[in-house]
Parts: structure tokens; sequence; C-alpha cells
């Protein structure tokens, strides 16, 4: 309600279909003013002449503009001078009525003045916020292309590391070559699904549900069932999500690869808060974790997880599940409330 009434503010005076319409309900606002001053005759002191015209100068002055509210003050002079002032139904005049007359005109003139000035300030206002709302529309159009050429020309380069290695027979440059297409594919996903110019970050279980659903699929397996649990009110910051999504994906493919390589299992996804720092945990059902692991020892995704978690201020690390197979956890800050 309160928008509708700014905008009906910004409009005026109200562009009517023909001039005149303006000039003809200012004169009709004018005679119901002296229709109420006819009929209150008796009750208002005769030192109030112009008592009912105020009213009928600023709606017009308000509504239509400045011209119609000098024709609304003219005539509302007018029509006290002849009825109301004394000596009255006719326009003599004598120092007292010009004096009345004159101060009549003068505050008639500051009200049209300040109703004109306050005018022409919702106007420029108005003109402001449009040409800020266009402006806010093209950063967005431009932020988003932005994203989406980042994301293409991640998908670009994925694309030409996965050409390069049909040219490799070794077949650690060719693992290698895959992970890393893998990789950059997935940053170019996430770049294109994290536009929010905005800054206000996407719903945790929605970004993490997606991420996991895409590791999946790429994986081809269709056994393996996964549950993410997290509060609804965590949410994801744009810096944080690649970073984060690239732990989430190498945590998922190496339980794949490792934990549950040649049967079917579960994958469980959980965020909560511990001791002030929020704690992601990736647990699986699967073969679990071999005497003597290291994380520093293992591949080399295992360890740019480790390395991202350094860089987002947390800690990453993987340890034995509970009831069995393996638990890769992320420590991270909780984020500032």
């Amino acid at each position: 309600m309160q928008r509708r009434n700014e905008r009906f503010v910004e409009r005026l005076p109200l562009v009517l279909p023909h001039p005149l319409y303006a000039y003809l309900l200012s004169g009709l606002l004018c005679l119901v003013g002296l229709g109420i001053r006819l009929v209150t005759a008796d009750m208002v002191p005769s030192g109030f002449p112009f008592l009912t015209f105020f009213p009928a100068v600023i709606l017009s002055s308000f509504l239509f503009g400045v011209r119609p509210g000098i024709f609304a003050a003219i005539l509302g002079g007018l029509m006290s001078w002849y009825f109301f002032i004394p000596g009255g139904h006719s326009f003599s005049l004598n120092p007292a009525v010009a004096m009345v007359l004159l101060f009549y005109s003068g505050v008639v003139a500051v009200d049209i003045t300040l109703i004109h000035f306050m005018q022409n300030a919702n106007f420029n206002l108005a003109v402001e916020r449009e040409r800020n709302r266009v402006l806010a529309e093209n950063r967005e159009l431009l932020f988003h292309e932005l994203q989406h050429r980042i994301s293409n020309n991640l998908q670009v380069v994925a694309a030409m590391l996965s050409l390069q290695r049909r040219q490799v027979d070794h077949d650690a440059a060719r693992r290698a070559l895959d992970d890393a297409s893998a990789r950059l594919a997935l940053v170019g996903k996430i770049s294109r699904e994290l536009y929010d110019p905005s800054g206000g970050g996407r719903d945790m279980q929605a970004f993490l549900s997606t991420l996991v659903a895409d590791v999946i699929e790429a994986s081809g397996r269709r056994d393996i069932v996964v549950a993410v649990s997290v509060p609804g009110e965590v949410r994801v910051e744009t810096h944080v999500a690649v970073p984060l999504a690239l732990i989430v994906a190498e945590a998922v493919a190496n339980t794949i690869e490792h934990g549950l390589p040649d049967r079917a299992g579960q994958i469980l996804i959980s965020m909560e808060e511990e001791g002030g720092r929020q704690v992601l945990r990736v647990v699986d059902d699967g073969r679990g974790l071999q005497p003597g692991f290291r994380i520093d020892g293992q591949s080399l995704g295992l360890r740019i997880a480790s390395a991202l978690a350094t860089q987002l201020g947390g800690s990453f690390a993987l340890e034995a599940a509970p009831g069995g197979g393996a638990c890769a956890r992320l420590d991270l800050p909780a984020p500032p409330r």
C-alpha cells in the first residue's frame, strides 16, 4: 500500500485527457468550498472569508499543477470577496479589504510554490529511481553475462584437456588430465549456478543436493543413495562456494572410488554447528580406511581438498565412521551473524 501511494505521488500532477478538464475540476472544488462556506456561515466567524477555499487551492495545485492552482486561487478569492467579506455581494474595495486580499494572495502563493517544488522533487526522485533501476538491471545482466562467459571458458579448457588426454599414453598422466578436466568442468558448472548479484548466497541444502547429484551422475553409478541434511537457515556465500564444492565433490568421488567401488551403498552429508564452528561431514558405509592411513600420502585430490580447507580458514580430515565406513570431515569458521 505504501509503495502504491508513493507511485501515485510521483505521477502528480495528473495528466488529464484535455487540459481544460483540470480547470473545470479546479472550479468544481471552489464551488464545493463555496457550498461548505455557505452551509457553515452561522458557525464560522466573519473574519474568516477564505477558510474553505484554501483546501480547494491546495488540492487543485496538488492534483493538477500550478496553473489550475492559480486559477482556483483567483476564483476562490473572487468568491470570498463577493460573498463573505463585510459589505458583501459586491466587489467594493477599501484599504481593509485590500489588506485581506493581499494576505490571502500571499498565503495561496506560498502554498502553490511549496507544492510546485515538492512535485518537482518527487519527479526528480522518480527519474533517479528509474535510472537506478535501469543501472541495476544492466549490472545484473553484465554480471550474468560475465558468469556465463567464465563458465563457458572453463568448460572449453576442460574439453581441451579431454582432447589432449587422447594423445597421452602414460596411464598416470591420463588420470591426471581426467581429474583436472573433471575439476574444471565442475568449477565451470558451479560458476554458472552461483549467479547471485545480490550477494545473499544460496541455500546450502539445495546447493549440496545439486552438487552431489551431479557428482553421482558423472560417476555413472545408480546404486548409491545420498541424503543431505543441513539446517534450513544455513547459506553458502559466493566466495566460499567453489572451494567448498570442490572439497565435497572430492570427498564424494573418493567414497565412490575407494569406499564403494563394487557394491551399493549410502552416503550421508550433514552440517551442524559444534563449538562455534560449522562441521560438514560426508559419511559412507563402505570399506572404511586402511590401517595407518595418512591424508598427506594419498591422492592429489585429497591433498587439494586439504589445501582448500586451509584457504577457507578450516581443516579437512578423513577418519573412521562410528558405524563403519569412512567420514570426511570439514571444519569451517562459523559465519558472522
